[in-house]
C-alpha cells in the first residue's frame, strides 16, 4: 500500500529546512529518522528523560557499570550512562553522516553545565567527547565562557553546538568565532571540509522569557506577539548570517506550538524537535508551504520593540554585550534548569546505586 509522506517527510524532502530528533531515545530517534530527520541532541534533563523511558534498559546496565567500576564516584558513572547513550545514537546517525560528507548526521552531546565558567575545562571535556566518535557535535553554552571553549574546539577540528542561546547578539558572536576559527585552521593548512558547526536559538524559551519578563515588570501586549518573538529573533539572524555568509549552520529548539516550525519551513537551517511535536505535526492539517521568506507580523515586532525591553535586547543586533550573555534572564533560567537537571539525572544513579532501607526488598 502506498502511503502519502508526512508533513516532516515533504519538509525534509522538498525543502532545505533539515530537522532533528530532540532526544537520545532510541525508539523516537528511529521514528524521526524515518521521518527524514539527519540529527539528534542530548543535555541531561534530556537524558533523565530517557533513563525513566528506557529503565529496564538502563538500570541494569547502571548496576553493570557501577560493577566494572567498584571505586567510580556517581558522577563518573553518569557520565558514562551519558556517554553510551550518544554512542549509541552515534551509530544510528553515521550512515547519514557518511553519506553527507559530515554536514548531517550528528548527534549533540552537551558539556557539563557545572563547568560553564570554566573555558579551559570546557574545552578539556570537548576533547574527551570528540574522541568518542566521528560524528560528535559537542553543545557549549554562548556566554563568553563557551565563546572561548567553542574558539579552541573549532580550531582543534571539533564541529560545534553552541546552546543556551535566545538572541541575534548571541548568535552573530558564534557566527564570527566560527569565521575566525576556521579561518585559523585552514591557514595551518587543514581539512575543515567535514566540520559542520551548529548554532542553536532556542525560539520557544525566548518566548517564554518575554512572556515572563512582562508578568514580572507590568507589561501588556497583543497576547499572540509573544509567540512570535523567537521567531522574528531566529529570521533576523538568519538574516544577517547570509548577509555575512556565516558557515556555521542555525538550528531552532525549544518547541512550543506549530508556528515554530511551519515558519521556518523553507529556510537554509535546521529545527530539533522533540517527539511529541513530531507526532502532533505529522498528525496535523497544517499546511507544509514555504514560509521562510514570509516576514513575521510587523505589528508584532513594532509592540514588542516598543513595550518590551528583554525582546529588544535579543531582537537587536548591539541589544547584549558578550559580557551580558550570561545574565540575560533566558540564558541564567537555563543555566539555572540544565545544572538542576544534571543533578536530578545523578540522583536518579544515587537511587539505583544506594539501597533503600526504608522499603522491603
Amino acid at each position: 500500500m502506498i502511503t502519502s509522506p508526512t508533513p516532516l517527510q515533504r519538509t525534509a524532502s522538498e525543502f532545505p529546512t533539515d530537522y532533528w530528533n530532540d532526544s537520545c531515545n532510541e525508539s523516537e530517534l528511529s521514528y524521526a529518522i524515518e521521518n527524514g530527520a539527519v540529527g539528534a541532541t542530548s543535555n541531561p534533563i534530556i537524558v533523565g528523560t530517557v533513563m525513566k523511558q528506557e529503565y529496564e534498559t538502563w538500570a541494569p546496565r547502571v548496576h553493570e557499570i557501577a560493577a566494572e567500576h567498584p571505586t567510580w564516584t556517581d558522577q563518573q558513572i553518569t557520565w558514562q550512562v551519558i556517554e553510551e547513550m550518544a554512542i549509541r545514537g552515534w551509530g544510528m546517525l553515521e550512515p547519514i553522516w557518511q553519506a553527507n560528507h559530515g554536514q548531517k548526521g550528528r548527534l549533540s552531546i552537551q558539556i557539563d553545565p557545572t563547568l560553564s565558567r570554566s573555558p579551559e575545562r570546557m574545552f578539556e571535556q570537548a576533547r574527551h567527547f570528540h574522541s568518542l566518535a566521528p560524528n560528535v557535535q559537542i553543545k557549549h553554552p554562548a556566554t563568553a565562557a563557551g565563546l572561548e571553549a567553542m574558539e579552541q574546539a573549532t580550531e582543534a577540528g571539533m564541529s560545534i553546538n553552541a546552546t543556551v542561546s535566545f538572541t541575534v547578539p548571541q548568535a552573530l558572536a558564534v557566527g564570527e568565532m566560527i569565521e575566525r576559527a576556521l579561518a585559523k585552521r585552514e591557514a595551518a593548512g587543514e581539512d575543515t571540509s567535514w566540520m559542520a558547526p551548529i548554532c542553536t536559538i532556542m525560539i520557544g524559551r525566548t518566548d517564554d522569557w518575554v512572556k515572563a519578563s512582562n508578568k514580572r515588570d507590568g507589561i501588556t501586549v497583543h497576547p499572540a506577539a509573544p509567540d512570535w518573538a523567537g521567531i522574528a529573533v531566529f529570521k533576523r539572524a538568519a538574516a544577517i548570517y547570509q548577509e555575512r555568509g556565516y558557515r556555521t549552520r542555525l538550528l531552532a529548539a525549544a518547541y512550543r506550538h506549530h508556528l515554530h516550525w511551519s515558519e521556518l519551513i523553507g529556510g537554509d537551517v535546521s529545527m530539533t524537535i522533540p517527539y511529541g511535536w513530531q507526532r502532533l505535526f505529522n498528525d496535523s492539517d497544517v499546511e507544509v508551504k514555504d514560509h521562510w521568506a514570509d516576514p513575521v507580523p510587523q505589528r508584532y515586532v513594532d509592540e514588542l520593540s516598543a513595550r518590551c525591553p528583554e525582546f529588544v535586547k535579543a531582537y537587536e543586533p548591539d541589544g547584549l554585550s558578550i559580557d551580558q550573555f550570561a545574565s540575560y534572564g533566558a540564558t541564567a533560567r537555563t543555566l539555572r534548569s540544565f545544572v538542576s537537571g544534571y543533578w536530578d539525572l545523578v540522583g536518579t544513579i544515587d537511587d539505583l546505586l544506594i539501597p533503600n532501607p526504608d522499603v522491603k526488598a
